[in-house]
């Protein structure tokens, strides 16, 4: 996918939602994907790493024609809070093209994402950019509260830079916004 030229905004077409299991991608809308992030996020916020922490779960993508336009990923991790430990629906590159944003296609990916959520996990969490904040506010996540941990090969390691990032949905019966919110362990961005 070659990068877009800046300019006004285009309408797209009739976009379709497609959700599919990284195991079920071909090669081409992999590529696609993974050009996508690294073409929005630019090199400085998008890593391999990054896109790695897409993969192994449900990719929501979004079709104008044949040109993919919007991605974003639901991956099972686990989260302890507490005593508990939560199945949770981590998402993970949730993207729009620039010339596409604020048409809607980002309420669409993150329909169906939070339905996966919903459906499948006890508790949803992503790791929100500070562009991304009012969008997932207006759509019920809610900011974690407390302090945040990882548990890593040398036990719980604190995540400051992450307190006040963290968002969430669902869960609020399962979860004590008393106790730490602690990920798994995992290469790269933690959380």
């Amino acid at each position: 996918m070659s990068p877009r030229a800046a300019g006004p905004a285009r309408m797209p077409g009739m976009v379709t939602v497609r959700t599919v299991h990284t195991a079920d991608l071909g090669a081409g809308e992999r590529q696609a994907a993974r050009a996508l992030l690294f073409e929005v996020f630019g090199p400085d916020d998008m890593t391999e790493q990054d896109w790695s922490h897409c993969l192994g779960g449900l990719h929501v993508l979004a079709w104008d024609g044949s040109e993919l336009v919007g991605h974003a990923a639901v991956v099972q991790r686990r989260l302890l809070n507490g005593a508990r430990v939560l199945r949770t629906g981590y998402l993970e590159g949730v993207v729009v093209r620039r010339d596409l944003q604020r048409h809607g296609i980002g309420g669409q990916l993150m329909d169906e994402a939070e339905r996966i959520v919903r459906a499948a996990h006890e508790l949803g969490a992503l790791g929100a950019s500070e562009a991304g904040v009012p969008f997932y506010l207006a759509r019920g996540w809610r900011p974690w509260p407390g302090p945040t941990w990882a548990l890593g090969p040398e036990g719980r390691q604190r995540t400051e830079e992450e307190d006040g990032g963290i968002y969430l949905l669902g869960g609020e019966r399962e979860l004590d916004t008393g106790a730490d919110l602690v990920c798994d362990w995992r290469e790269g961005d933690l959380w």
